[in-house]
């Protein structure tokens, strides 16, 4: 489906204030919030003590949220993005923010702000890309995981709008969305979704990994002509 405007649609599992949301709008679509998963809590604990750690690394507002009432006051946090500073909450925190919201932005900005290296607590979801603690290996910052929130099927499970096309950000929205996108174009955020998406007969149409800018360049070459955008 497209809009009076001509852009095309896309279901995205985002608000639609979300970076991505930005970039599915810099390729020529009209992003869809289309909030078919959410956080579940874990319940874990975090993995040491506040006093061994010099800041906290938060990788998305739904970590943010899963810890801000346990950040002791004054605790340094480097966040993602301005939408994991705003989920915060708490003006008595040290929150600084990269100059783009990815996980490679936040690796060169936990550098610059502690040269020296350190323990820094990592607060992510199950299924994070796990790009830091890939980068951060044998390295003078070491990073402890805190997982504090998987991905779990929204309840119940809304009924997918009108679109032209679908993006899946993991493999449980790829197996989500496919029973429900017959009709509509179905992308896939990495390897991992696009065999979500396989294993569900409901292949993708096309992939990138997991990175914004290979993801505006897919949805700027996957724009549909007219005749073929589905209503």
């Amino acid at each position: 489906m497209t809009l009076p405007s001509g852009l095309p649609r896309l279901a995205l599992a985002r608000p639609a204030r979300h970076p991505l949301a930005d970039v599915v709008r810099r390729a020529g679509w009209e992003p869809v919030p289309y909030l078919i998963t959410q956080a579940e809590p874990t319940g874990f604990p975090p993995p040491r003590p506040w006093s061994e750690l010099a800041a906290a690394l938060v990788l998305s507002p739904a970590g943010a949220r899963a810890v801000a009432s346990v950040l002791p006051d004054g605790t340094r946090c480097l966040v993602q993005g301005v939408g994991t500073a705003e989920a915060l909450g708490r003006r008595d925190l040290s929150v600084q923010v990269p100059a783009e919201a990815r996980a490679e932005a936040l690796w060169a900005l936990l550098r610059a702000t502690f040269p020296e290296g350190g323990d820094f607590l990592l607060v992510r979801g199950e299924r994070s890309r796990g790009f830091l603690e890939s980068a951060a290996q044998g390295t003078a910052w070491r990073l402890h995981p805190w997982i504090t929130h998987r991905e779990a099927a929204a309840e119940p499970l809304p009924p997918l709008p009108s679109v032209a096309a679908v993006l899946a950000l993991s493999p449980l929205q790829a197996e989500l969305l496919g029973p429900l996108a017959v009709a509509a174009r179905r992308f896939a955020w990495g390897q991992g979704t696009a065999e979500a998406f396989a294993r569900v007969g409901a292949p993708a149409h096309a992939t990138c990994p997991p990175k914004s800018d290979l993801l505006e360049a897919l949805l700027t070459a996957s724009l549909p002509k007219k005749e073929e955008s589905p209503c």
